[in-house]
């Protein structure tokens, strides 16, 4: 979740993983990707190979995680299944609103830069042998702020409190900011206040671990934990079968309402393909690709009445080396962007399975800026500026990464690198490599262009702006700095007036969309099949606990 990065991204369509929130990522990736999701069109059905079905089960595709570690996660796959299996002080609801979760209460000093929670007294470990305490969460969230635990997510995300950075870079034996004033009662104390501080709690990193199983683990070794955690949300998980599947079961003791329906969640890892299960009520959600949805927004085809649409607070881009010749020169960044055709992308290629993206912020987020016009489709004033940069020469060794391993990276790459030969005259190479070792180059800024995606954490324009393209963000991959943009941020960051916080950032996009740092490709859509019998279940707009709304009625 750096974020929650999608899956894998602009490579071959027609997968769809059926864990709704990562079924676009899917979609827009291709068949099926190098974690292991499943995927649509031709492939086979293995539902054969699973266990009986139990009468209150739900059974979806989802994506192999990377690490079930909430203090290590920053992909959108492993979130999926921390956000239902371990919890925090405070979340999300199906409406995006923020909710106390174990937090029941909490206050805030009249300068908004120290807040005093109130756990609630009845949330067990799924164990039943002890209830959480306050203590539970200063471990948690020192545990994850230690330099030897070696997260890339937690000064992202807990970098609020006052000496979480010290502490993170070794040179204090604890947090300042956090303070136990008693079993039920958590203090944690800000470097200055922000608006945005509760919802930067709601990430997986401020979730509590049970302190007598993590031992000495870290985001890279003793992870074995993970595979039976002893946690405190919505779900247990109970099985983890390493590529093929994952089973949940509901936790009898969780503490608010509504408690978990469901009895059993199993999450189908292992290939296949999720649509031909769906057909064959071998699964109850399936993500709809580029191969049937045609077929399925066919009024006169009878899985149209199970078909729904959701919208996601997403962005799909291409990211440069800013600091590499020649992408440190924004004119070679503008051509490249000028020269691609967003809206053929998004609606022809994608057939209407995602919005042309302007700007950085997607519909639907606080912030975003229907006004902004982007970098305009121009291929003439493409050729123009890559010419006056030094030509089409500067780019004859130009690499784009891209997760995956198939025969082709896909439709919607294979249309970018035609639309770059055709507009601009230059070849851009593409290199694929498995998803994991993607994210390595990408931390190590091992590259030149690379795909990507990145979906909401939270409901704010500071998720993407602030996280994404401050110069001093570990996650800005692509080492864009600019002065004014990092005023214009750290204005937005203390600023508890909303319109001026909005202005703020409208500004900040503006800035950084001209100086071309990212191409925004598209803003992505959801595409899936609901069984009628399942009742309760929401696209999300982002990563959040949502299968205790779930039930089944047959």
């Amino acid at each position: 979740m750096d974020t929650r990065r999608l899956l894998s991204l602009l490579g071959g369509i027609g997968a769809a993983t059926v864990v709704v929130i990562i079924v676009l990522a899917v979609v827009l990736s291709g068949g099926g990707d190098d974690n292991g999701s499943g995927s649509d069109g031709d492939g086979p059905s293995i539902g054969d190979d699973l266990p009986d079905r139990e009468s209150n089960e739900l059974r979806l595709f989802g994506p192999d995680p990377l690490i079930l570690d909430p203090a290590c996660a920053s992909d959108a796959s492993s979130a999926e299944y921390i956000v239902e299996i371990f919890s925090g002080l405070v979340s999300f609801d199906l409406d995006l609103n923020l909710i106390p979760d174990i937090a029941e209460t909490w206050e805030t000093s009249d300068d908004g830069a120290v807040y005093t929670f109130h756990l609630r007294n009845n949330v067990l470990f799924h164990d039943s042998s002890r209830r959480v305490t306050a203590d539970d969460f200063k471990f948690s969230i020192e545990r994850a702020l230690n330099p030897r635990m070696l997260s890339t997510v937690a000064e992202v995300y807990l970098d609020d409190i006052k000496g979480a950075l010290t502490y993170a870079r070794g040179q204090a034996d604890e947090v300042e900011g956090i303070r136990v004033i008693d079993a039920d009662t958590l203090e944690i104390t800000l470097e200055k206040a922000t608006p945005v501080f509760l919802f930067k709690l709601s990430y997986p990193v401020s979730y509590i671990v049970d302190e007598r199983e993590v031992g000495d683990s870290t985001c890279f070794s003793d992870t074995r934990w993970t595979l039976n955690p002893n946690a405190t949300g919505p779900f247990k998980l109970t099985e983890f079968a390493l590529g093929e599947r994952i089973e949940l079961e509901r936790n009898t003791n969780y503490y608010l309402e509504p408690a978990p329906s469901l009895d059993k969640v199993t999450y189908i890892i292992t290939g296949g393909s999720s649509f031909t299960m769906y057909e064959n009520d071998e699964v109850d959600i399936t993500g709809v690709g580029l191969n049937d949805i045609e077929r399925v927004r066919d009024p006169n085809e009878p899985l149209n009445a199970e078909f729904v649409t959701g919208e996601q607070l997403n962005v799909f881009y291409v990211g440069f080396n800013t600091e590499e010749p020649p992408f440190d020169d924004a004119r070679v960044r503008r051509a490249l962007n000028m020269a691609l055709d967003k809206d053929l992308l998004a609606n022809n290629i994608l057939e209407g399975l995602a919005t042309p993206a302007k700007g950085v912020l997607p519909p639907g987020l606080p912030g975003y800026n229907p006004a902004l016009e982007g970098i305009p489709y121009d291929p003439q004033a493409a050729r123009d500026l890559l010419d006056e940069a030094g030509g089409p020469d500067l780019l004859d060794d130009a690499i784009i990464i891209v997760p995956g391993s198939g025969a082709t990276a896909g439709p919607v790459l294979d249309a970018m690198v035609a639309l770059w030969q055709e507009n601009l005259g230059v070849n851009i190479e593409i290199q694929q490599a498995e998803f994991g070792l993607f994210l390595r180059d990408i931390d190590e800024a091992n590259f030149q262009m690379f795909s990507l995606g990145w979906i909401a954490d939270y409901p704010d324009a500071q998720n993407f702006l602030e996280i994404k393209l401050h110069s001093r963000s570990a996650n800005n991959e692509t080492l864009y700095s600019n002065p004014e943009v990092d005023a214009l941020l750290d204005q937005a960051r203390t600023e508890f007036d909303e319109d001026a916080r909005i202005e703020l950032y409208q500004q900040a996009e503006e800035i950084i969309v001209n100086d071309a740092p990212w191409i925004p490709l598209y803003h992505g859509k959801t595409s899936a099949l609901i069984k009628p019998y399942v009742d309760g279940y929401q696209v999300p707009a982002f990563v959040l606990p949502n299968l205790r709304y779930v039930t089944i009625n047959k």
